[in-house]
Formats: C-alpha cells, sequence, structure tokens
C-alpha cells in the first residue's frame, strides 16, 4: 500500500459529518517500541461525536486531528516486544482508529487472548468494559440480586444484561420503546422490560420485586430518568453514572442521600485504563473477549459503512433509533 487513507477534522463541529474529510497521506512507519496495525473495523460510538465536537474529556488537536477511540486490527509490522505480525489487537489508548493503517505504541494496545470476529472484537474496548466496571467496580453482587438501568437498550445497556446474566444477576431495563425492545432484551437475559415513562413506573415495579429493591443503578441519562433509579434503589444503594443522554443535571432529594444513604459515584473507563494495573486491563479484557469468542457477549450492529463513506456514517449514528452500532469497514489493500 503506497498511501493511507483516514479521516480527519481541522476544527470542531456540532455537526461531525460536516467537519469529517476522508483523506489520504504517507503509510506510517512504526518508531522503536511501535506497533504499524492494519485497521480492520471500528465502531462510532458517543465519544466519537462529542471528540469532534470538541466536547469530550480528551481534545482533539487541532488543526490535523484523526478521528476514532476505538477499533480492531492486524498488526502488519511490529517494533516493540510481544507483538508479531498477525496479532489480532484492540486499541486501548489514543485516537485515530479510522484509519487504514496506524503506527501505536505498543502500551496503548491489547493483543487479544483468542480470535473474535473483528466486527465485535472493534467493539470491545468501551461498551463491554464499561459494562464489566458498572457490575464489578462499585458493589460486592450476589447472585439474586437487583440492579436497574435506564438506557437499558444502549451498547453499554444490553452488555449489563448479558453480563449480568452470567453473575446470576436480575436486571430492571428501563426503555422508551417497550414494546419494541422487550422481545429482543429478554432474549438477551433481561429479567424485567419497563417502559421509561409509563405512569407510577416506579411503584409498579418495585411491585414486581418480591420485596426486594435494586443495590445498584446505572445512569446514562440523567434527569428525571435518574431520580427514577433512585427512588428504586435500596438503603444504602449506589447510583454510577457513566453517560448524560438527556444533557440534563442530576437533581438529588436530601432525603435519598440522608434517609437512604444513596451514593453517587461516576464512571469513566478512558480514566479506568489510565490509572489501573496492567495486570487487571489484562485480566479484563481477557475475560470479556473469551465471552465474545463463544458467543455469550454480543453487541448489535446497525449498519457496516465503508471508511471512504465516513460522512454519512456518522450522520447514521446521531440518528435517534437504530438498531445497533454503526461501525466503519475499513478499505482493503
Amino acid at each position: 500500500m503506497s498511501e493511507n487513507h483516514y479521516a480527519e477534522f481541522s476544527e470542531c463541529g456540532m455537526k461531525p459529518q460536516d467537519v469529517l474529510a476522508y483523506v489520504s497521506g504517507p503509510v506510517p512507519v512504526p518508531a522503536e517500541g511501535e506497533v504499524l496495525v492494519r485497521m480492520m473495523v471500528a465502531p462510532i460510538n458517543p465519544a466519537d461525536i462529542n471528540f469532534i465536537q470538541g466536547v469530550y474529556g480528551v481534545k482533539p488537536v487541532l488543526p490535523h486531528s484523526r478521528a476514532g477511540l476505538e477499533g480492531c486490527g492486524m498488526v502488519e509490522e511490529s517494533r516493540a516486544d510481544g507483538f508479531r505480525k498477525g496479532d489480532q489487537v484492540i486499541l486501548l489508548r489514543g485516537v485515530g482508529s479510522w484509519s487504514e493503517l496506524v503506527a501505536v505504541p505498543a502500551v496503548n494496545l491489547m493483543k487479544l487472548p483468542v480470535a473474535v470476529d473483528p466486527v465485535q472484537a472493534a467493539m470491545l474496548k468501551v461498551n463491554p468494559l464499561t459494562a464489566l466496571r458498572m457490575l464489578e467496580g462499585f458493589v460486592s453482587l450476589k447472585p439474586g440480586d437487583w440492579i436497574v438501568q435506564n438506557a437499558a437498550n444502549s451498547g453499554v445497556g444490553r452488555c449489563i444484561i448479558q453480563l449480568a446474566r452470567q453473575m446470576g444477576v436480575r436486571t430492571v431495563n428501563f426503555v422508551r420503546r417497550p414494546d419494541e425492545l422487550r422481545e429482543e432484551l429478554t432474549a438477551l437475559g433481561a429479567d424485567l422490560v419497563v417502559g421509561e415513562n409509563d405512569e407510577d413506573v416506579v411503584k409498579s415495579t418495585l411491585a414486581l420485586l418480591d420485596g426486594k429493591r435494586p443495590v445498584l443503578a446505572s445512569n446514562a441519562v440523567g434527569g428525571e430518568s435518574a431520580l427514577r433509579l433512585m427512588d428504586m434503589l435500596a438503603p444504602g444503594g449506589s447510583m454510577v453514572t457513566y453517560g448524560a443522554m438527556s444533557r440534563k443535571s442530576i437533581k438529588v432529594p436530601n432525603g435519598f442521600l440522608i434517609f437512604k444513604g444513596i451514593r453517587l459515584e461516576g464512571l469513566w473507563v478512558t480514566q479506568w485504563l489510565k490509572h489501573a494495573p496492567a495486570q487487571d486491563i489484562a485480566a479484563a479484557y481477557d475475560k470479556l473477549a473469551r465471552l465474545m469468542a463463544e458467543g455469550s457477549l454480543v453487541q448489535a450492529v446497525d449498519t457496516v459503512f465503508p471508511l471512504s463513506e465516513v460522512r454519512r456514517a456518522v450522520e447514521k449514528a446521531q440518528e435517534e433509533f437504530r438498531n445497533g452500532k454503526i461501525v466503519l469497514k475499513m478499505n482493503e489493500a
């Protein structure tokens, strides 16, 4: 390959499709300690949209910033210990995954312990790890415990359902389109799928739990939705926020803190990856990759676009109603 194609933007824009460009440049040459990766597939996450908009926790370096925070590829050339040509890898840190070829410091890569379908592996870094940290990082869950989540049909929400089922933990899943989604989410392992805006939804849902209350709430929405989650929680329970889809602040009634003793925490896997011991990161991805390989952890895909259609793909990824993730497939050499 004499040139490399990738997605780039020279300015931030609230409509990423208006600022992104599909461009070409020279093939990157890996330095000592780096690995040249031929990217295969990369998803489009809300974090990617926010990154291009300039409102994500990691800021782009302009005027030539490459897009893409996650993806799967194969090692093309290695100048680092532990990697060799043909290894299947995912990107753990850095940006620029919407590219045919990337030169990456070895510390920013994870070699997969088993072969995983590239489309699924491309989505391994963010959503499955967020779900795993949600279930393992805040509350000591036991089989039979209940948890509650909003945005249950999101990528993270679907992963939480599947991983909770593996743990014997039961899930209450709030969605806005319950009749449309109930069958699909139940097949993944959801115990209850409930309409987010149903009348007296907290009271009617608690009546189905045989006197139990959830000990953990996973919040991706904020606003009134987060209030419902807190209302559902058992005394001493935790609500962990990892997203803010409604763009509305969380307003906490004083009684939830004083009398119920609810704990409020946040989760950003980028920060966890930055500070966690290497062996903990490897163990988490080893577990998730093996579940993916055996088909016990699956993420839904709506549409696969070629990288050359990145602007159309990004526009599609911002549509409210989709049946899974939008992913980019890199052009073949």
